[in-house]
């Protein structure tokens, strides 16, 4: 399995996005509202085939098209076309707002549509994320972002497998490290007990060196190798509250975690305010109140946003 080299963070805080200054030779970079992703074959080693052990030099390639493709488009094997813009450089422009609001996100170049693009490690810095003030690098996040533990919250289980002599777990959580988180044997199968912060996760399993998606976890997505990885999301209990409006019949919580339906989320009368409490992943989300059949935003929180289509919604931030 071909590891994914490149990632993208975003942070979004105080109702925008908070942009870094980016090393443009780690494939993309923030110019106002753009990512700008750009591809120079110079600083790439290698080019490999999916699927295969083939690579070979990019200087013997004639490349005609470029692709990026990601966890942000369902690993497209048309992705999003580059445009040549130099001798030597590809680059593509997109708007902020075209990706989802996860922190993370996964991507790779494609050229001609069958090599992917491996970097040269002497000359393509692949362990930088961002950079503000500090570097974070995917190795500490290999370390921290999960953390195993005989008392974790989160259990991944892979039942059957006793004959196999090891099962790893890797996903997004670390890098998709092959070597990193070691499963134990348990009643049935195999098990392993971790600590991780609210998101947005994929992951597989790895037995005896096959990888696999969890079979008992029917959240799965399609990656780049048309293959399945299973979806874990972990969320966090927040508490929605609005004061007042103590003569209204009816309160409902809408907002991007539940599609904005219209009757789903009823919140309840505690003293002298309405109360809900849902389970969120981290990330941005937006919401309204429905007060009685009108619609508004929260009194209470200055945040607010403008959508596609205008409408300004209040703005909440899962850390």
């Amino acid at each position: 399995m071909i590891k994914r080299l490149s990632y993208i963070v975003l942070i979004w805080m105080v109702g925008a996005v908070a942009l870094f200054s980016q090393d443009k030779t780690n494939g993309y970079y923030f110019e106002g509202d753009e990512v700008v992703f750009e591809f120079d074959p110079r600083v790439y080693a290698k080019a490999t085939v999916d699927g295969t052990a083939d690579k070979l030099d990019f200087s013997d390639l004639d490349i005609y098209k470029v692709v990026v493709t990601g966890s942000f488009n369902k690993w497209s094997n048309k992705g999003w076309k580059m445009k040549r813009v130099g001798e030597y450089k590809y680059q593509l422009r997109k708007k902020i707002t075209d990706f989802d609001d996860r922190f993370t996100w996964e991507f790779k170049f494609l050229v001609n549509n069958k090599y992917w693009a491996e970097p040269d490690p002497a000359k393509h810095n692949t362990n930088k994320v961002f950079q503000n003030n500090f570097l974070e690098e995917v190795y500490n996040l290999k370390l921290h972002t999960i953390k195993q533990s005989d008392r974790g919250k989160v259990r991944f289980f892979l039942r059957g497998f006793q004959n196999a002599e090891k099962v790893i777990l890797a996903g997004s959580f670390n890098a998709w490290d092959e070597e990193f988180l070691h499963m134990e044997k348990a009643d049935g199968g195999w098990e392993l007990r971790a600590d991780l912060p609210p998101g947005y996760y994929e992951y597989k399993f790895i037995v005896d060196g096959e990888w696999m998606h969890d079979p008992a976890n029917s959240k799965k997505v399609r990656n780049e190798h048309n293959t399945f990885n299973s979806i874990l999301e972990v969320t966090k209990t927040v508490t929605f509250k609005m004061d007042g409006f103590e003569e209204a019949e009816k309160v409902i919580l809408a907002g991007s975690f539940n599609n904005w339906k219209e009757n789903e989320l009823r919140m309840r009368r505690e003293g002298e305010a309405w109360i809900l409490h849902i389970d969120l992943t981290a990330g941005k989300h937006w919401y309204k109140f429905i007060v009685d059949g009108n619609w508004m935003v929260d009194p209470a929180n200055p945040l607010r946003e403008k959508d596609r289509d205008g409408n300004v919604n209040s703005v909440l931030i899962v850390n």
